[in-house]
């Protein structure tokens, strides 16, 4: 039997939401405005392709990075109703 511990990860826990910060038809405007937004100091930035297949749009989000930004625990019983 092999009695070595194996070590289980933290548990996943999510950052900040992401934020539309603008939409365009082209990746090449949105791009633009990535790597204007990406100068920002504790900023993340991406560009995603949404919309329907028809109607296709490129949308810039942004976060803050989520190192940078610590929540507080949240209690879940806070408003649990007493009998």
């Amino acid at each position: 039997m092999n009695t070595e511990k194996i070590e289980t990860p933290p548990p996943h826990q999510d950052g900040p939401a992401w934020k539309v910060d603008a939409r365009f038809s082209t990746f090449e405007e949105a791009d633009m405005r990535r790597t204007k937004l990406s100068k920002e100091k504790d900023l993340q930035v991406k560009v995603r392709l949404l919309g329907p297949q028809s109607k296709p749009y490129f949308a810039v989000k942004t976060r803050t990075d989520p190192e940078v930004v610590q929540r507080p625990p949240t209690d879940k019983n806070k408003n649990r109703k007493k009998k």
